[in-house]
Formats: structure tokens, sequence, C-alpha cells
């Protein structure tokens, strides 16, 4: 791992990133504007499942109104967090919560696909049954914690020595 991050912090496009101030700030910037509108997409889409919003539409409406701007925004989040990997390979690469914040996005990005998809093929069958058991609702908890967990775990890969020995970042 080591080489690798030794190759890609002296690539011109990872100098670039490294020698102009305000590029590392700006791709945050748009990190998080991205996360929030990921977010919110996931935190609507759920508590349409959960009775709490939206109940003056069907869950197909909702999916389709909330599932674009997920779409959007977590293409937005590759793009920017490919950019800060390059821009601070070492930073990203070596912190056990940038990895963990990874899997955490994967797990939420097949779920939601998942979700969508199986709304779309079969939107009666889920507005009438569907919605409504445990299961379902137990899982739109747990993506609601899973996006929460995403956001903390971003958040500390600003201060991964917490990690201890699981971390490979410096304190």
């Amino acid at each position: 791992m080591s080489s690798l991050i030794e190759w890609l912090a002296q690539t011109r496009f990872s100098l670039v990133i490294q020698t102009h101030a305000w590029i590392v700030p700006a791709i945050q910037s748009l990190h998080i504007v991205a996360i929030g509108a990921a977010v919110a997409s996931v935190f609507m889409i759920d508590l349409r499942v959960l009775g709490m919003a939206g109940r003056d539409q069907t869950l197909r409406e909702t999916v389709d109104r909330f599932g674009p701007w997920l779409s959007w925004s977590l293409l937005v989040l590759l793009v920017t967090g490919v950019l800060m990997v390059i821009g601070e390979p070492a930073r990203e690469l070596l912190s056990f919560s940038f990895w963990l914040k990874m899997s955490l996005v994967a797990i939420g990005t097949v779920i939601a696909a998942a979700f969508q998809i199986a709304v779309r093929r079969n939107e009666p069958h889920w507005e009438a049954s569907v919605v409504k058991r445990r299961a379902t609702q137990s899982l739109a908890i747990v993506t609601l914690l899973i996006w929460a967990g995403i956001i903390v775990l971003g958040r500390l890969i600003a201060y991964d020595h917490i990690w201890g020995a699981w971390s490979g970042s410096q304190a």
C-alpha cells in the first residue's frame, strides 16, 4: 500500500491538488453538499416507508422524486471522493475511518439501488403490503443509521488516530 500511496502522491494530478491551497477545500465543499443531497434523499424515502413523511404520495412517487437526487449525488460523491484520494492519498488510504466509511457507502448504495429497482418493478405490491411490514420498516431504520454512520466516519477521517492500532494514519 505504501508504494501505491507514494506513487499516487507524486503524480502530476496529485501535485496540482496538493500545491493549490484552494482545491482541497473546494473539493471537500462539493463533497459535503453532495452528501447532504444523498442523505436528504435517503431520509425522505425512508421516512415515507416509515409513514412519517410524504403520506400524500405513493412510495413510487417518492422514489421517482428523490431517486434521481440520490443517484446524481452519489456520482458527485464518487468523483469528489476520488479527487480527495488522489490529492491526499496517505490521509485517506491509511485511514481505518475511510475504509469503514467506504464499506458503509457500498452497503448503503446497494440497498438504495435494490430498493429503487424493487419499487419500480412492483409498485402495487409495495404500496399495499410491503411498506407496512416490520422488516421493511426495520431496513429503513438501518439505512438511516448507515448514512448517519457515513457522515460520522467521514468526519473522523481527520481524527483517525482515535482508532489506535486499527489505523495506519499518524496521530
